[in-house]
């Protein structure tokens, strides 16, 4: 009888998960089999692939616009990361406390993160317009100077950078969870011993905190190579010289404006190798934390 049982419990397990055993099958494992395969042949879209070998790999480690797309990737990821994870850390230590009107501000956060990537380029495309953008009219209103954003090579790729920390939706809400689960008697316990707010966050928040920071940060060094591609192509197309030409764009035009999918997909295994790399540092470098779920 039992086993009659534990059979029909999997089989039943195994109809549920089929969905999503095919989608995982169908979307994930085999365009990561066709995109190695394409990086070792010669194919253009309306030829027979033919095998040729490293020719792919020759081509990219040649093309100078190669390192000015990862030069120019890394730099969005060196400013963006840290800054949307300290923003995010401040508005969760802001609005965790449930007061009158703290879901209206909450939801303000989150909704960047809800809105349509092209719609999110193109309202950023008329904050940074510098003759009529809302950005340069407070700037000068202020007195300070009003750069030419997008139009300038100095200042085009922190438009991306700004983008980027106003997205924090989603570390924002995980972090809200974390600092909920903290027992409220330790505060209580702190403050009987004369901690300070500053101690207190220090000696507190910021250890039981660490595990889901340090595992956001991991998250976001993952995606933000490829959060950068939308925006890209919508508002700068790579310009000006190039100053904001990030690999997913580069991908992009090599596979459908140059129609040389191999070189395209010989780059996105390289983005996702220096991903691979970038996320093993930090599991060397950061410290690691383990939950104490008796707290």
């Amino acid at each position: 009888m039992r086993h009659k049982l534990n059979l029909v419990y999997h089989l039943q397990l195994g109809v549920m998960l089929a969905p999503y055993a095919l989608g995982a099958l169908v979307l994930i494992i085999l365009p990561i089999l066709l995109t190695f395969g394409l990086a070792f042949v010669d194919y253009y879209g309306f030829n027979t692939p033919h095998w040729v070998g490293l020719a792919n790999l020759n081509w990219v480690l040649a093309d100078p616009l190669e390192g000015v797309a990862l030069g120019n990737s890394l730099y969005f990821l060196f400013w963006s990361v840290p800054l949307r994870m300290m923003a995010a850390l401040l508005l969760a230590l802001l609005l965790t406390r449930s007061q009158t009107g703290v879901g209206f501000y909450r939801a303000a956060v989150y909704l960047p993160t809800v809105m349509p990537e092209a719609v999110y380029a193109l309202l950023w495309l008329w904050i940074v317009n510098p003759l009529y953008g809302p950005l340069n009219w407070i700037l000068r209103g202020l007195g300070l100077p009003a750069p030419a954003w997008l139009a300038d090579a100095a200042t085009a790729k922190w438009v991306f950078v700004m983008m980027s920390v106003f997205q924090v939706g989603e570390s924002f809400v995980v972090l809200i969870a974390g600092l909920k689960s903290i027992p409220l008697a330790l505060y209580d316990a702190a403050v009987l011993d004369g901690a300070t707010a500053w101690q207190s966050f220090w000696q507190i928040t910021a250890p039981l905190l660490a595990p889901w920071f340090i595992l956001l940060t991991f998250r976001d060094v993952i995606f933000s190579f490829q959060n950068t591609f939308t925006a890209n192509l919508i508002m700068t197309r790579g310009d000006p010289y190039y100053a904001t030409l990030f690999l997913p764009l580069l991908i992009y035009e090599e596979a459908f404006d140059h129609f040389r999918p191999g070189v395209s997909a010989v780059m996105l295994i390289f983005m996702f190798a220096v991903t691979a790399v970038l996320t093993a540092l930090l599991y060397f470098v950061l410290p690691r934390f383990e939950m104490d779920h008796d707290l």
